[in-house]
């Protein structure tokens, strides 16, 4: 289990479990008062999404309790459809509105941008890039931890999930961006970060947040209209956009890394000819829209 998941389960515990059933004894969590504590959620305005999670944290408890003999017969977590996220659709970007993007940014973020919404990778994933992870002669980013943020603390720890370890194909219009930007900001050595900031320090998501909006605003003031509420991690989707078209679905979650089955990893080595096919499918699709742009 990931730091990441941890934090939040102590979160989820610490704001919306213990509150209102920390006092109340196993035995007298019934149905009725996993309803009302749920309904009380909502009623005080936390997010869907995290009252999804809450109940299923609160599931897992009671299940283990179950496991242990503390409580008899059935969980009490029984609301159908309490453990589903309905989280809105996010917003996507077009090729001309990503380079639009990469164009408004310092120089050291263009690289970024680019190789967020061509590759997929997350935030954590890429702040977590080293030069040792990027053979840009074979075409190919391996993906081995993930940078959490923790207050004033960076640490590099693992990917969300055992499928978050991969091997990403590099399409061939984001290989020449990769090489300069190695080139001109990442730091020296196999270990040296790929993406750092001006002064060498690794970009912060608070930090990189302002620039991303100033180059929104700079896009559009340029005659690029941006999507409404477009956020960094929705480069994450459009990548998924991009790559679509070309690979089946367990592909697409594999080279995501949604994938949480094991065999996803044992085969990886096998699918570096995939990946290069995916890769090559979204450079050329990359490569037609910056051809219909420039005309």
């Amino acid at each position: 289990m990931s730091r990441r998941t941890v934090d939040k389960y102590d979160r989820l515990l610490r704001l919306h479990l213990k509150p209102e059933l920390g006092s109340v004894d196993l035995v007298d969590i019934t149905p009725a008062r996993v309803r009302a504590w749920r309904a009380g959620l909502l009623a005080n305005e936390v997010g869907q999404s995290t009252v999804a999670q809450a109940y299923r944290l609160l599931r897992a408890v009671l299940n283990t309790a179950l496991d242990d003999d503390l409580i008899r017969g059935r969980n009490p977590c029984r609301i159908k459809g309490a453990d589903k996220e309905h989280a809105a659709e996010r917003p996507t970007a077009s090729v001309e509105q990503v380079y639009a993007i990469a164009e408004s940014v310092k120089g050291w973020h263009r690289a970024l941008v680019l190789t967020a919404a061509l590759t997929g990778l997350r935030w954590g994933e890429l702040m977590g890039l080293r030069r040792r992870h990027v053979d840009l002669d074979g075409g190919f980013l391996e993906v081995r931890g993930s940078l959490v943020e923790d207050g004033r603390d960076l640490t590099l720890d693992r990917t969300k999930s055992e499928a978050g370890v991969r091997v990403v194909g590099v399409p061939a219009v984001l290989v020449p961006e990769l090489r300069r930007h190695l080139d001109e900001y990442a730091e020296a050595g196999p270990n040296g970060r790929v993406f750092v900031g001006p002064k060498g320090a690794t970009p912060r998501r608070s930090n990189f947040n302002r620039a991303w909006s100033a180059a929104l605003a700079r896009a559009e003031a340029k005659g690029t209209a941006m999507p409404q509420g477009l956020h960094f991690h929705d480069l994450r989707h459009t990548a998924s956009g991009f790559a679509a078209d070309a690979a089946s679905l367990k592909e697409l979650m594999t080279r995501m890394g949604h994938s949480t089955a094991r065999a996803a990893l044992i085969y990886q080595h096998a699918r570096r000819d995939r990946e290069t096919e995916i890769a090559a499918a979204v450079s050329a699709r990359v490569e037609d829209a910056l051809r219909k742009r420039s005309k």
